[in-house]
């Protein structure tokens, strides 16, 4: 415990990560002691019991200094909130490509135009939100030898990039294998015995050579087995239960970092009451012990989060939560308002919080409309709807605790019309796309400027250098600083002051 605070206070003082001054001071200890033995003569009984406790020590200082896994999954939790996806960017691509490698780097900008870099990274933080996930092809054309199921080395370095924008931010990050062109996800509930052991055998020669690349992180990176493994009953989470074992058992088996990484299994479809229903008492099994989290998603109501047009079944849900409501409108929601939601994190945090397994909500988010158009409906009733809703879930969550949500983000800056779109963040010009989104995350978890000014001297470089004024633009890199005029700035997601 002493050791891990001196490494803190050190970590703090001189900027070196937490893990490497563990390093650091293991090998002062180390090479104290030498010289230590070098100039002192001892007796043989008093060198025994000195190399006695001194391997005690070293052996406890080695395994901290090799992993920097001091936290629980109830601390990290509450240090994730709040999550956002890259969402339509490392998983795109097109199944036709499955166990090829025709998908390549351009496929980034497949189903979004932005390529990822640090500054659209250093944004985000910038905006409030502590963790990032992302989500992750690996069989949908990256795979370089089929026969071998080996993915791709340069879409596995490309993933480590983006992966090292966050962790240069302080970040957590989680990456997964997502929908993945589907070679899993939908093929849950085969019952045929060969294809299921054929695809445990996929998914673990995957996950080994995932773990692999990135086993040398710290416990900011977390594993997200899968995505939306379609399961809606029993005997299908019975198979999930059991891919997602294989999945542990990988990652455990490739050993250092990965013995002790925090990994996320996923419910049943990932829909709460399934995983409520079907995997309250069905968890897989870990080697590791307190270092899973599970995961669903909140998509609800159907009708107002993604409904594009009305059916003869039902209207679309133009407005979301008490004091929003149209008056004399077809477009109220009717169901899945304040006390659902509620109803559905209650039955997690029962289930599963109150057990000691953490819930990431790793997808989440309302298409954002243009009714302006619309005679006898209102845009700004609509648009306090949107506020609302990711104002009321992100509450929930931090008050219920145990709970971090990740909202979905697809960087199309086109609202379709009545359609909608799922855009918090235009990532081209670094520029907030929905801004009644972001206000209601926010007003739960606000944004350092929102908060205070960093006292850090302004000339101190980072290993983040751009700079951003208080409406998020950028406004210079850290070179150019003694450029800006006086002034209030965001630098690493924290104000300070240009004098």
């Amino acid at each position: 415990m002493y050791f891990s605070q001196l490494a803190l206070s050190l970590h703090k003082i001189g900027g070196v990560s937490e893990v490497k001054m563990k390093k650091r001071i293991f090998h002062f200890v180390l090479l104290s002691t030498c010289t230590i033995f070098a100039k002192t003569i001892y007796t043989t009984t008093m060198i025994k019991k000195i190399a006695s406790i001194i391997l005690l020590l070293l052996t406890a200082m080695i395994a901290q200094a090799q992993t920097g896994f001091d936290k629980t999954v109830n601390q990290m939790i509450e240090e994730m909130a709040p999550g956002w996806n890259l969402g339509n960017t490392m998983e795109a691509g097109n199944n036709a490509n499955n166990f090829t490698n025709k998908g390549g780097l351009g496929t980034e900008t497949w189903w979004q135009q932005t390529k990822t870099t640090q500054e659209i990274i250093d944004y985000v933080k910038s905006m409030g939100f502590k963790s990032v996930r992302i989500p992750c092809a690996w069989v949908m054309g990256h795979i370089s030898d089929a026969s071998t199921y080996t993915i791709d080395a340069q879409w596995i370095a490309r993933v480590k990039e983006i992966v090292d924008y966050c962790i240069n931010d302080g970040l957590y990050v989680i990456i997964n294998d997502h929908w993945d062109g589907g070679w899993l996800e939908n093929h849950i509930a085969d019952t045929d015995v060969n294809t299921i052991n054929n695809n445990k055998n996929i998914l673990h020669t995957l996950w080994t050579q995932i773990a692999t690349a990135f086993q040398d992180y710290d416990e900011h990176l977390l594993f997200a087995g899968l995505n939306e493994p379609n399961a809606d009953n029993l005997n299908a989470t019975y198979n999930l239960v059991q891919y997602e074992q294989v999945f542990i058992n990988a990652v455990r088996a490739t050993g250092g970092n990965n013995a002790q990484r925090v990994l996320v299994v996923q419910g049943p479809s990932t829909n709460i009451d399934h995983t409520c229903n079907f995997m309250k008492d069905n968890m897989p099994e870990d080697t590791a012990e307190g270092r899973l989290m599970i995961e669903v998603h909140y998509y609800n109501p159907w009708q107002f989060w993604g409904m594009e047009k009305d059916e003869s079944w039902g209207k679309v849900f133009y407005y979301w939560g008490e004091g929003n409501h149209q008056p004399g409108s077809q477009h109220n929601a009717t169901w899945g308002e304040e006390e659902d939601m509620k109803s559905q994190l209650m039955k997690m945090k029962t289930h599963f919080v109150d057990k000691g397994i953490p819930v990431i909500i790793g997808e989440f988010g309302a298409n954002w409309r243009n009714i302006s158009n619309i005679a006898g409906e209102s845009q700004e009733k609509h648009n306090a709807s949107i506020k609302a809703h990711y104002r009321e879930l992100h509450r929930l969550c931090k008050e219920l605790g145990g709970m971090a949500p990740y909202v979905w983000d697809i960087n199309v800056a086109n609202q379709g019309g009545t359609k909608g779109i799922m855009t918090l963040i235009n990532r081209s010009n670094r520029s907030i796309y929905c801004t009644y989104a972001m206000e209601g995350i926010n007003e739960i978890y606000p944004r350092q400027d929102q908060t205070g000014i960093d006292e850090t001297p302004s000339d101190i470089q980072t290993t983040s250098p751009t700079i951003y004024n208080l409406q998020g633009m950028k406004v210079s890199e850290m070179s150019n600083l003694c450029n800006l005029p006086a002034g209030i700035y965001l630098k690493n997601g924290k104000k300070f002051v240009k004098q």
